[in-house]
């Protein structure tokens, strides 16, 4: 469970809490067939057909997104952000977050990538207000 979150956080950087839930929820229910004797391999089967049945239906529903269209990138960011205590700022952060991942995205054997761990981080300072907030391209150094 602990590596489960680790890896979510790696590479998603958010939603360790709902993976944790979802992997809970998935071995509860995997119990239940073992106690009936269900064979391990049986239980693992199954979820690896639903785990085909997913990305079968979620390509199915899928649409295809320009990264270039703000507009479209801003509203879905915005519906991951208004999930946040943040929501009050919602436009800020949601332009902070485009602007940051435009600044670090580059381009490898034709995908575009972004490495937010190696290229970008976030600084507070005290004393500031949310609107202060801002991305910064270049070095940042404090004088204390």
């Amino acid at each position: 469970m602990i590596e489960i979150s680790r890896t979510q956080d790696e590479e998603v950087g958010d939603g360790t809490t709902s993976v944790i839930i979802l992997a809970g929820e998935m071995l509860s229910v995997a119990e239940h067939f073992l106690e009936q004797q269900m064979h391990p391999t049986v239980v693992i089967s199954a979820y690896r057909k639903a785990l085909d049945d997913m990305i079968s239906t979620l390509k199915k529903i899928s649409i295809p997104v320009d990264i270039n269209d703000s507009d479209m990138m801003l509203n879905i960011i915005n519906s991951s952000i208004t999930t946040k205590a943040i929501s009050r700022w919602s436009s800020l952060a949601c332009n902070i977050a485009l602007d940051a991942v435009k600044m670090v995205q580059f381009e490898e054997n034709g995908r575009k990538e972004i490495d937010i761990k190696k290229y970008a981080r976030v600084e507070k300072i005290p004393g500031g207000i949310i609107e202060d907030s801002c991305v910064l391209r270049g070095v940042m150094i404090n004088k204390d």
